[in-house]
């Protein structure tokens, strides 16, 4: 037990001081307006040069302080969580790596060694995920890095695109990628921010990885995994400008954002709620980053960071009150149990919709701002509209069945805040989530600058999040009075809580028409047409031939004669 405080602490120590030093640049950088970029020749070899480098601007270093500020809270957090789990050295370094993986991605400007933290990524969380050996783990693991591995794919692709430029770090090629010419390597960056931040139809993977223990979660979910899509494409923004690749990823920005908020309010899964609301809420940046407002879009990554990790560790306090359920329907009235917590769950939930003053407030305001001033078309006005209503109709359903309502637990348990291992780093993400996005604001947006609006637009937003809210309540109140109404609509229910059907349509039947197409395949070709016409039967063909020559070289009198006469034949038939 001393060696897991030990750990913990001084992982919680060194990752605090990193964050606050890089903070503290960050601030120089923003203030001076400088990018510093530190090259090192790893290998030269005739014209080709192997270089790691390293790029020290506000964005990069910014990213790296909220990256380490999460990461030490929540390592610090799984000294708590995870303290009865017999590998817990194992499972501190893995997410070590983790944030290692993340912090060498964010600080690079050069392809291939964004492409190392990339991979780092996908690996490491692959075995997080898989971290509880059973067979659920190991399904959503195997689902969770072949949906990435498109995304590796895409930079693959975009690296070889790249040669023709003479170097791969983007940041001295930005104005001559820009043309028309680039437009697969513009589509080939989108794809692998899709698969990294779990667009549409790369979706199911987000959810499956709930499987994973709950810091794990948290840090994913906040500033990690699916975050580097969002931050890949913030980087490669000055080339996406004015491309069709930025119409392609608002489209579907939006659906995901739409079918992620709409999924949540049938899921009964703590954890799964909650990514369902990180997925909507990377389809708000992803789509505000397809209208060309990449600053803006930063400001709500980072804001949003500080309460979702905050969110994923009230959920971890509650399952592991309340006797590892994860099931809504199994909680109830923790209000009057766990007060601290239930605290900060408000304050989190508040914060993701928007309440006023608080950190999700000041960028998702000006998100639908800037959507509403936008040349947007109605569709996607429409579905930021009923992603709003959607947000604040699951939080309060979260509320209700949670935290609130009746005692629903199956036994009288010992429920309270006791662990301070748990709840001592949720001191500073709650006040993070109060007044981070104001801070944020402030340094991020130092100039003030005038929205002019409608009266009618700018209280739409409002209006949308009561009526979201009225109708999350009513629809609550019908589900617990009448249990059976969901069965009347069976189909539709299951279609819009499974997400469209796309973890069956991403898992189950892709398996099975995977397995079914190479069982045909080895019945035509290896053992088809391949085995007449590949290596087996040009050995047969070859055989005979050999025997052939065989028969040659035996010096065989009979041989001899057949060539004579068919020679005399030939002969006499040319003289007749």
């Amino acid at each position: 037990m001393c060696w897991k405080i030990v750990m913990h602490l001084t992982s919680m120590v060194f990752l605090m001081a990193g964050s606050f030093i890089s903070g503290i640049y960050a601030v120089l950088k923003i203030y001076s307006n400088m990018v510093e970029v530190v090259e090192w020749e790893i290998l030269s070899l005739n014209s080709c040069s192997i270089v790691f480098t390293l790029i020290f601007d506000w964005v990069s270093l910014l990213f790296l302080c909220f990256v380490l500020l999460i990461s030490s809270s929540v390592l610090y957090y799984s000294g708590g969580y995870m303290s009865s789990d017999k590998y817990f050295n194992r499972f501190m370094y893995l997410v070590l790596m983790f944030v290692f993986s993340m912090a060498a991605m964010v600080m690079s400007p050069n392809l291939i060694s964004i492409l190392l933290g990339w991979d780092g990524l996908g690996l490491v969380s692959y075995a997080l995920v898989i971290y509880y050996s059973n067979e659920k783990s190991a399904n959503a693991g195997m689902l969770t890095i072949l949906s990435n591995r498109v995304g590796d794919v895409a930079i693959l692709l975009s690296i070889g695109l790249m040669v023709k430029l003479g170097g791969w770090n983007f940041l001295y090629y930005t104005y001559s990628m820009s043309d028309g010419q680039w437009l697969k390597f513009n589509f080939l960056i989108v794809l692998a921010a899709m698969t990294k931040s779990a667009q549409i139809p790369f979706s199911a993977w987000l959810p499956a990885a709930m499987a994973a223990p709950t810091p794990v979660s948290a840090l994913v979910h906040s500033s990690t995994l699916v975050t580097a899509g969002v931050y890949l494409v913030i980087r490669f923004n000055p080339i996406l400008e004015s491309s069709y690749a930025q119409s392609v990823l608002l489209i579907i920005s939006c659906l995901t954002m739409f079918m992620a908020g709409l999924g949540a309010n049938f899921e009964y899964d703590l954890k799964k709620i909650i990514a369902l609301s990180t997925l909507s809420q990377l389809g708000v940046m992803l789509s505000i980053l397809a209208l060309g407002f990449s600053d803006l879009a930063f400001f709500h990554l980072l804001s949003h960071a500080l309460f979702k990790a905050l969110l994923f560790m009230c959920a971890g306090v509650f399952i592991h009150g309340s006797g590892d359920y994860q099931d809504i329907r199994f909680m109830g009235c923790l209000a009057k149990f766990m007060p601290l917590s239930v605290a900060y769950m408000s304050i989190c939930n508040l914060a993701l919709c928007g309440f006023p003053f608080l950190a999700g407030f000041y960028s998702k305001d000006l998100i639908l701002e800037v959507v509403y001033m936008s040349w947007v078309n109605l569709i996607c006005l429409c579905l930021y509209v009923l992603a709003v209503g959607f947000t604040v109709a699951y939080t309060i359903r979260l509320i209700f069945y949670s935290m609130s309502g009746e005692f629903n637990l199956n036994l009288l348990i010992n429920v309270k805040d006791t662990d301070n291992l748990m709840t001592d780093p949720m001191v500073m993400l709650g006040l993070g989530a109060i007044i981070g996005g104001a801070c944020l604001s402030w340094l991020m947006f130092p100039e003030p600058c005038m929205i002019c609006m409608s009266e009618f637009m700018k209280s739409s937003t409002i209006v949308v999040m009561v009526i979201g809210g009225l109708i999350g309540y009513f629809c609550n109140l019908l589900n617990v009075n009448n249990g059976l109404m969901s069965l009347k609509n069976y189909f539709w229910v299951v279609f819009t809580g499974s997400m469209w059907f796309m973890p069956i349509l991403s898992a189950m039947k892709n398996s099975e028409v995977m397995v079914k197409a190479g069982g045909l395949m080895e019945k035509v070709g290896d053992k088809g047409w391949l085995e007449y016409f590949g290596p087996q039967g040009l050995y047969w063909k070859l055989a005979q031939l050999f025997m052939i020559f065989n028969e040659f070289q035996v010096n065989k009198v009979k041989i001899y004669m057949k060539m004579f006469v068919l020679g005399l034949l030939v002969v006499l038939f040319m003289y007749m």
